[in-house]
């Protein structure tokens, strides 16, 4: 083991024979130090694992500590750990990497999101993977802001067992995890479909309009309910639309002059569209406020319910089908036909009750920033105010992303 230290970083890599368990014992050695991991990386070659992490004392945990000394606590520690797990630079021969479940084709990402990310954290995810006798073969780090994270790829787990396992895991350790099959298919092209109020933008759409008709307390309470699932959303939606009949319509260009995209909204945008992927948005909110989007961020297809407006005045009524959650779904399988892209490498991307039929019928389903009820259904969730970590779950790093609009500004 080689350690190197700075005043403000140490950078620890361990090399030896690869076996389940390893990576959950030495961040399970730094878990008890007021530590973060900056960064960290991982590979397996020939059965002989090498990894390397770059570790920041934790200000905010242990103020007014010396980092030096931290380190040295550290050091001793890795020693140890080090010596238990027979860990060393070594240049011989390979040996047995006596893993477990080698011998299955499944192979797995396990992509982890934290701010900050602490070593206990991932040593929990590690150890999950051990206990479901499977191997992180490799760890990379994907980004460093506005979030940490960090891919593992596993081979040898039973995807249902390990994705229960490190769900509990998650919600324990406060961090987001997301497990999806490796393969070709992660670069391929995709859909990613977008659902707006509280997700695309801050906030709802029909709550700025009930401001300017006077009616936003009583527009808020229907709403709130109909997001908790509390009420049928088609119902909700047409009595609150009603409790904005007699609005002009100039109030639509007030709001939509005040609409703010959620942090992050325009960077996921534009590096999906870079890749070839393509995008959508599907509202229960109005088209005279989506139409806007679509030409503001280059949205390819788009589906939102529309007010019905009469000499300059809203009716309080809707105009056609309501956009409602099982309509959500079918909107999304519409879209993948037409974008000629399998459901299986569609993303969909909601924080609502309504959305729920969407999430499930992708191939990915993120409930961002969501309800109680919404994170439980989901495949994953993200829970941090920024739209682009999304990327991070499609396996695109943040030098990607950087070094794409520094490409495109040249």
């Amino acid at each position: 083991m080689h350690v190197m230290a700075t005043d403000s970083t140490l950078l620890v890599t361990i090399t030896g024979r690869d076996r389940p368990g390893v990576s959950a014992r030495l961040l399970s050695t730094l878990s008890v130090f007021p530590i973060t991991l900056t960064d960290l990386e991982q590979v397996v070659i020939g059965g002989r694992l090498v990894l390397g992490a770059l570790l920041a004392v934790d200000d905010r945990v242990a103020p007014g500590v010396r980092h030096r000394q931290v380190f040295e606590e550290v050091r001793a520690a890795l020693d140890k750990t080090a010596v238990d797990l027979g860990m060393h630079v070594d240049f011989g021969d390979s040996g047995d990497n006596g893993r477990v479940g080698a011998s299955s084709t499944e192979r797995l990402h396990v992509t982890v999101l934290a701010h900050p990310l602490r070593p206990g954290a991932l040593g929990a995810v590690a150890s999950c993977v051990a206990r479901a006798g499977a191997n992180i073969d490799r760890i990379e780090r994907l980004a460093s802001y506005p979030v940490t994270s960090i891919e593992l790829e596993v081979s040898g787990a039973d995807p249902a067992t390990l994705r229960a396992g490190l769900a509990m895991e998650a919600a324990t350790q406060s961090i987001d995890i997301a497990v999806q099959p490796s393969g070709l298919h992660r670069r391929g092209k995709h859909l990613v479909v977008m659902d707006v109020d509280s997700t695309l933008i801050q906030g709802e759409v029909i709550e700025h309009l009930a401001e300017h008709a006077g009616c936003a307390e009583e527009v808020g309470r229907v709403t709130e309910a109909a997001m908790r699932g509390e009420l049928d959303f088609e119902e909700s939606l047409r009595r609150r639309v009603g409790l904005l009949k007699g609005l002009d319509a100039s109030a639509l260009d007030a709001v939509r002059d005040r609409i703010e995209l959620t942090p992050g909204a325009r960077t996921l945008v534009r590096t999906l569209k870079r890749l070839g992927y393509a995008c959508a948005i599907v509202s229960g909110g109005f088209t005279q406020v989506t139409d806007a989007l679509v030409e503001r961020l280059g949205i390819d297809y788009s589906a939102a319910n529309t007010l019905e407006v009469v000499d300059g005045v809203l009716t309080g009524r809707l105009v056609g089908p309501v956009i409602d959650r099982p309509e959500k779904a079918a909107v999304l399988r519409r879209f993948a036909a037409e974008a000629g892209v399998p459901l299986n490498q569609t993303v969909a991307i909601g924080d609502g009750a309504n959305d729920l039929d969407m999430l499930q019928a992708a191939g990915l389903g993120v409930a961002f920033n969501a309800k109680p009820v919404v994170r439980e259904q989901a495949d994953t969730s993200v829970n941090f105010p920024y739209l682009d970590a999304i990327v991070f779950l499609l396996g695109i790093s943040r030098e990607e992303v950087d070094a794409a609009d520094l490409d495109a500004a040249d």
